[in-house]
């Protein structure tokens, strides 16, 4: 299912947008092939996590990809935001924010009653956006047969 439309926001000269066709993927998989969540990701497997989502690229005032986030979705009850990051040396000003604020604020996904994710080093910016504990943790379960 296409989406209708690709969104935008600016703030500070930085640019977040769904368009697919702005995407660096081969930026994407150098940085989370070295990611301590998806070490060694190969480039196929980035490629088509990126189709299956809702993908958001973040870009410098110079149209640089900077960062990146994904939204795995079936954009009417469910969302879980995967694989965002900030290059290091645009860190410090927001930008992580910034991007997660899109994800969860597009308008294509405001039906999304759910959003979950996982973190090991970013729970305090994550709680600035609503996110929390999981409300009934006895009720989720995994399933993992391959590590990334």
């Amino acid at each position: 299912m296409s989406e209708p439309g690709h969104r935008a926001w600016t703030r500070g000269g930085y640019t977040v947008s769904t368009d697919p066709a702005r995407l660096d993927l081969d930026a994407v998989h150098a940085y989370l092939a070295r990611s301590y969540w998806s070490p060694g990701i190969s480039r196929d497997k980035v490629e088509r996590a990126a189709r299956g989502s809702v993908c958001y690229g973040l870009y410098a005032p110079d149209g640089a990809q900077v960062g990146f986030a994904r939204a795995v979705t079936d954009r009417a009850s469910f969302a879980y935001l995967a694989d965002v990051y900030v290059l290091e040396e645009h860190r410090g000003r927001g930008l992580g924010v910034f991007l997660a604020e899109c994800a969860v604020g597009d308008p294509a996904l405001a039906e999304v009653g759910r959003w979950m994710l996982r973190t090991r080093d970013a729970h305090g910016l994550y709680r600035k956006l609503g996110f929390g504990p999981i409300d009934d943790p006895e009720l989720c379960m995994q399933r993992r047969t391959r590590r990334p």
